[in-house]
């Protein structure tokens, strides 16, 4: 339950963020839907490949090197979706990612957080 939540969480948050970013496009909620559903499991099956590939960057960089790994899971989602879904730049890949990381914590805090 708390997987498919996140996924339609971050299916708003892709419309809302194509509304306010230019070079940000997604056709609807639908390619919305499914395009966070694509990189929910680009997160489960390609993210770990790309952390353990590029470990010593990632200690040399306290961690932040991670940003650029999601920026590049979002590129690759939008390689898969095609025309539905178009991220235009890496630098706006890196912001929305930056973005999404914020808002999903922010999210999992209030909702899942238990007293």
């Amino acid at each position: 339950m708390r997987w498919l939540l996140g996924i339609v969480i971050n299916a708003v948050l892709f419309v809302a963020l194509a509304g306010w970013f230019q070079g940000f496009h997604v056709s609807g909620f639908g390619a919305a839907f499914v395009a966070s559903l694509i990189l929910s499991i680009l997160n489960m099956l390609v993210r770990p490949i790309l952390i353990i590939l590029t470990l010593p960057i990632t200690i040399l960089t306290l961690g932040l090197f991670l940003i650029v790994i999601n920026a590049m899971t979002l590129l690759l989602t939008d390689a898969i979706m095609g025309d539905a879904f178009d991220v235009s730049s890496f630098g706006l890949a890196l912001l929305v990612v930056i973005i999404m990381s914020i808002f999903n914590l922010v999210v999992q805090r209030v909702l899942f957080e238990k007293d």
